[in-house]
This record gives C-alpha cells, structure tokens and sequence, in this order.
C-alpha cells in the first residue's frame, strides 16, 4: 500500500447490535467512511432507525448486520431441538457423546407441574437416568475387555476413548426431557424470526422461553467481557415487535385437519430408514411437503397419492395453508422446494440430533411418536446388555401412557433417544456429498454414520456418474479407539 494511503482494512469492535445494524446500514447508504458512520450512530437514536426502515418498511436485510449470542441453561433437549430449527444458525449444543448427562436430573413439562402426573413423571425419568448409567458402565466394562489398550496408547486418552463410545450406546436412554445446554451466535433478523417462531410453540416451556428472550433482549447483558464498560439494553427494539407467529401454527393446524379429513392414512411396511425420491413438479411436491409435515406418512407415499390428483385438488391443499397469511409473512417451509434429492429418513432420536446441524439443506420433521418403533444398538446384543435396555425402555412407554393422560404433549419428553423420528432433508447433490462424507467417518456415531453410508448407496442408485464422486467410509469398518 502507497505511503499516506487511506487504510483499506478496518475492523470494528463489537457493538450493541442494534447499533451494529445502524452503523453498517448507514455505511451502506452514505459516501461516509466507517469512522464517520460509528460517529453518527453515537449522536443518534439506533431504535428510531430500525423502528422505521426494519419492521415498518420492511428492509430487513438491515438486521443481518447486528448479531447476539444467546446461551440457553437448563433446557430439555426437546426445547433445545425447537430452538436450533433454524436454516440461518450458528451453535453449539452440550454433546450427548462425550460426558455424562445424568446430574441434571429431568426437565418438568410445565403442562402438568402440579398435578398428580408429575410424581409418575419424574419417578420414570429417574429410572432411565439409573438405567443410562448402568448401560454406560457395562458397556465401558465390556469395551475395555474386548479392545485392551495398546502400548502406545497412555491410560487416560484410552479410558476416554471408550468411555466415549460407551456414551454411545447410554445415550439411547436419554431422554426429550433430560437437561441441556446451548449456545448461539445469530443476527437479529433470525433471532426475530426464531422468537417468534418458538412464541407459537405447542410447548409451554419453549413458550417460555421465548418470553425469557424477550425479556432478555430488553435488558443489558448478562454476562459481559469489559465489566468496566457501559451496559445498554442488548435488543430492545426486537424486544417490542418479536410476536408470536400465530400464521404458521394456524397453517399448520389447518392443513393438519384438512389431511384427517381428505387424506386417509393407510397401513405401511415397516419404514424404511433411508429412501431417496425424485419429485418432478414442484406443485405436487409442495403439496406432498404439507401433508407430510401434518401426518405420519412416508414421503414416497404421499407423494404417489398427490400426483394422481386433479390440479383443483391440489389448489385447494395449498389454499388452505395459505389461509390468513398476512402479506409481510413468508411461506411455510413447507414451500420451499425444487431440490433435486429429497430424503425420507427414519432414524433414533439422538441421530436425528447430530444430523439437525445440517444447515445447507430444509428440513421439515414429522410429530413426534412412538409408533416408529425404538433402535437397539448392535453392542447391546453383543455385550449382553438387552434385558437392561429392554426393561428400561418398556418401563418407560408404560410411562409415558400415564402422562398422556393428563398430557399428550408432556408424554413427549419421555421419549428416549432410541425412539425413532421420520424426518425430510431436501438438498442439492453438494450436500449430499459432505453429509456421506463428512458423517460416515469412524470418528462418528455409528448410527448417523449408516445414515450417511445409505445417502451415498442411493445416490449410486439414481445417479451413479454422481455417486461414484461420494467418498463414504462404510459402516463396517471401525476403529473403536480413535475419536
């Protein structure tokens, strides 16, 4: 760079966002160098600027540029699943694979604190806490029997190695319910839309939560690195206008009604854990999309079922999810369509955990049900662990029935890892490609690692010049000792 030339190159300390947001989107708008837009902002009302050109005119681009992090303390995994259920999201949640999850105890559904189902819940959640111990320790003991440390191997890496994959097996009898953390990094445009998405919840506690943001949003930081500094409001302008999103929750519910109505369910095979589909017209996939999200069908079968119908049929399942839409809210994802792989995955909850992360794709997941059956891990079989797993897992779905009787939705966070989850990914061939072979690795879960294998199996099947450039690791080729 020339002697006396202006600097090319600036980087901004972290702001409020809001600020951050006004500072950049007036850079953007004015012939005035950084310094001088940081200038204005300090002169100047931040909540005027995105009271006006964010949530009345709509520009909201303008709030990609400020961002927060948010940190969530002693939420249920089910909570945690409906918060990181966001294409544009950075986080990180408490692993499952790598510590034990038992000294937090269970998450009470606030649908039935108080009544007498929440003595029967917390006694069922204590019993798989114990059971998910004493299937770590076996499984650790049999481990160490089976693969003897080797000499070049120290004593604690080699402890942590199996005690690891020992979590492994455990955790198929964690449970929705059990406690976790999380911490994000988003804009404000998708903490707005992420607020107001978990502000229309079926779920009492991830309505809560939603309110905690708000309130949060509303209020300085908690937890600051200067705590010399000054302290504003972290978001107060999204903390006003961050409402429920009571579109899509009535979209859903009316589609949901149109599918019991107008779409029988019929009997289907045992499901299949991966399969492939090739949708052709984007109408019959966008309606097929709805109803799968409504009921708990294959894609492959919904899909077959829509595009022998009429095109008034399927206006009028699109028409229905469409109803009361305000002009200034997006389409359902359900609508978000025209990619060329479309995967119908059955797979146990916690693979469904570990694949969630996968953002360059949409994902759209059925309710949660029992009625998919649970997974048994193969080194159960092998180290003779069954009737413990077994015992735990029937003592559970007993349970589970009780509270269903006070509260369907408060069943829900009995149900164990094991349990299997029927879920869409929709994604391009480059997606494809690092899930097969990013997920296929040994270091991974074996359970997302077939997953990943089986993505790579059918792409060979339906486009085998595409295919052949997959690199997977298959399944059976293990090493138990690195991680």
């Amino acid at each position: 760079m020339p002697e006396n030339s202006p600097q090319r190159v600036v980087v901004v300390s972290p702001m409020p966002p809001e600020k951050s947001a006004y500072a950049l989107a007036r850079y953007s708008r004015s012939p005035d160098s950084i310094f001088q837009s940081l200038e204005w902002v300090r002169g100047h009302d931040s909540q005027s600027f995105l009271e006006h050109y964010y949530f009345q005119y709509g520009h909201a681009s303008i709030a990609d540029l400020g961002h927060t992090i948010f940190c969530f303390e002693g939420i249920s995994e089910l909570a945690a699943i409906e918060i990181e259920d966001e294409p544009l999201w950075d986080g990180q949640a408490k692993s499952s694979r790598y510590q034990d999850f038992s000294p937090g105890g269970a998450i009470t559904p606030p649908e039935i604190a108080g009544t007498d189902a929440e003595a029967g819940y917390a006694a069922a959640a204590q019993a798989l806490v114990a059971s998910y111990l004493e299937l770590h320790k076996k499984a650790l003991d049999y481990l160490m029997e089976r693969h003897p440390r080797p000499e070049a191997m120290k004593p604690e890496p080699y402890r942590r190695a199996l005690a690891a994959r020992a979590y492994d097996v455990a955790r198929y009898l964690l449970f929705l319910g059990i406690p976790t953390n999380i911490g994000q990094v988003t804009s404000i445009r998708t903490l707005e839309k992420q607020m107001r998405r978990l502000g229309a919840s079926p779920y009492a506690e991830v309505r809560e939560i939603r309110a905690e943001m708000a309130a949060a949003c509303a209020a300085p930081p908690a937890c600051v690195w200067d705590p010399a500094g000054a302290q504003e409001p972290l978001a107060p302008t999204l903390a006003r206008h961050a409402d429920p999103d009571l579109y899509s929750q009535q979209a859903r519910r009316n589609t949901a009604a149109w599918a019991a109505d107008n779409f029988p369910a019929k009997p289907e095979p045992a499901p299949v854990s991966v399969d492939l589909v090739r949708p052709t017209d984007t109408v019959e996939e966008i309606v097929a999309t709805l109803l799968y999200a409504v009921t708990c069908l294959p894609f492959r079968a919904v899909y077959d079922q829509v595009s022998g119908w009429s095109a008034a049929r399927k206006r009028e399942v699109i028409d229905v999810a469409l109803q009361g839409r305000p002009g200034h809210e997006e389409l359902l994802r359900e609508f978000r369509s025209g990619y060329a792989f479309v995967f119908d995955i059955v797979a146990d909850i916690g693979a469904y955990r570990d694949l969630h992360r996968h953002r360059r794709c949409q994902q759209i997941r059925q309710d949660y049900t029992a009625e998919l059956g649970e997974e048994t891990p193969n080194l159960v079989r092998e180290a003779g662990l069954e009737q413990i797993y077994r015992q735990a897992l029937d003592a559970s779905r007993i349970a589970r029935d009780e509270v269903a009787a006070a509260s369907p939705l408060a069943a829900h966070y009995l149900l164990p890892f094991a349990s299997r989850a029927r879920f869409l990914f929709k994604m391009d061939f480059a997606e494809a490609e690092y899930i097969a072979r990013v997920r296929s690795g040994v270091k991974g879960h074996f359970s997302y690692r077939d997953i990943a294998w089986k993505i790579r199996e059918k792409m060979l099947e339906a486009e085998p010049e595409l295919g052949r450039l997959m690199e997977a690791t298959p399944p059976w080729v293990e090493d138990t000792l690195k991680r």
